[in-house]
């Protein structure tokens, strides 16, 4: 399938998370079309098996090839770290993910060579990170922690409350320690959390957004493959979900920084 200019990016996550990409993205390239599909009848993945991790992402990937993207970023951490291959494999288009987008963040961002990764459970677990990052700088440091509870405080939107603040204190304590210079915020959710945790770690540490990272590596690419959209007209934003919980428009508003609109449910 060759790619088209004129069609959508397909960006896809195993819940709402990954509209901090969309967002990102919209933000960094505002002519370009995006179709975002988020499985929210399964999520959470971190707790299921690799093989039904690659499972589920290939059914997702093959829907958005079969709606002619250009494109596909895997904006899930978990997804990427697990089954990033299997896309790859898949697609005869370009595929991009979040681990790789801040592997190079980080290493662009360090100055003494001393990375601190913080993300879920699963994604520090598979140290993909680290992986991503010693193949392209192994003399980088990497001290990696997860932090479980970051996830469900963003989704009750305790963004700046003193529970927030006081787990952030915790979890980042033994990363701290180690000296770092720079924090990549590997979970799509902890963007949203970007001024808190950037008050407990200080100003001498930057965060790498995964977001912003991806956005900058899509819009690079894309002026590299000569795929950017030569329109400049209004975009078409669709988003796609497995099921529609309750609280999924207040959340993903949230993370969206915008109205949630063109919302179509997906049953398998």
């Amino acid at each position: 399938m060759q790619a088209n200019p004129g069609n959508a990016i397909g960006v896809f996550d195993s819940g709402v998370g990954g509209l901090t990409v969309v967002r990102a993205l919209m933000e960094r390239l505002p002519f370009e079309d995006i179709i975002y599909f988020g499985d929210t009848a399964r999520v959470p993945y971190g707790v299921k098996s690799v093989e039904t991790i690659s499972h589920y992402t290939r059914e997702i990937a093959e829907f958005l090839l079969q709606k002619q993207v250009k494109l596909l970023i895997i904006a899930c951490n978990t997804m990427a770290a697990v089954a990033s291959q299997v896309v790859k494999d898949l697609s005869p288009v370009p595929v991009l993910d979040v681990i790789d987008a801040g592997a190079l963040g980080a290493i662009a961002a360090t100055s003494r060579r001393q990375v601190g990764i913080i993300g879920t459970p699963t994604t520090i677990n598979s140290n993909a990170y680290a992986r991503a990052i010693h193949q392209y700088e192994p003399d980088v440091r990497i001290f990696s922690q997860a932090c479980p509870l970051f996830v469900p405080l963003v989704e009750e939107g305790w963004l700046d409350h003193p529970v927030t603040r006081l787990t952030a204190q915790e979890y980042l304590k033994p990363v701290l320690a180690q000296d770092i210079d720079t924090m990549v915020l590997g979970c799509t959710h902890y963007p949203l959390l970007k001024p808190l945790l950037q008050e407990v770690a200080g100003s001498g540490v930057k965060l790498v957004d995964s977001a912003e990272a991806m956005a900058e590596e899509t819009a690079a690419l894309l002026a590299e493959l000569n795929l950017a959209n030569p329109q400049r007209s209004q975009p078409d934003y669709q988003f796609y979900v497995t099921d529609v919980p309750l609280r999924f428009q207040t959340i993903g508003e949230r993370f969206l920084g915008r109205t949630l609109s063109n919302v179509h449910v997906v049953k398998w």
